[in-house]
């Protein structure tokens, strides 16, 4: 089971930037969070971190090719206008789960409003670093549930 962890803009600067909004852990300990979760669920992690849209739709194109089970994303901002990461979402034909950090819905008006979520099929959010974490367990079961599916369908 291979589970693709994408992050956009400025999730490199986690515990760097808006301690107060994202906390105080820095990215790579999300790094090693994520993949220590991996280990216990029995998957391979893959991150990718990119303060370029394009960079990130080229990810998100390389996951329909590569073997990618499920997608765990963090737009960053793009969440909130990038019609183009939505379309590559779109394209991706696997779980996916959007993950925000903090409540997007308390904070500032343009950030309430998210158009990369209709083109996946959860969103976990306010919940800090754990949110991946649940993203993670979620989208072992989307796996899971999905291969039982097609498993009774042959």
């Amino acid at each position: 089971m291979k589970i693709l962890v994408l992050n956009g803009p400025n999730l490199n600067f986690l515990g760097i930037r808006e301690k107060n909004i994202y906390g105080e852990q820095n990215y790579n300990e999300l790094l090693t969070m994520l993949q220590k979760k991996g280990t216990e669920i029995g998957a391979e992690i893959e991150t990718f971190q990119s303060n370029h849209e394009g960079a990130i739709i080229d990810r998100l194109q390389q996951a329909y090719y590569d073997g990618t089970d499920a997608l765990v994303i963090n737009p960053g901002a793009y969440t909130h206008y990038s019609y183009a990461i939505y379309d590559a979402l779109k394209s991706v034909f696997v779980p996916k789960i959007e993950v925000h950090i903090s409540d997007i819905s308390s904070r500032e008006e343009f950030r309430k409003t998210s158009v990369t979520a209709p083109a996946c099929d959860a969103q976990i959010v306010g919940h800090g670093l754990k949110g991946y974490l649940d993203a993670l367990d979620m989208a072992a079961r989307m796996i899971y549930e999905r291969s039982s599916e097609n498993s009774t369908k042959a």
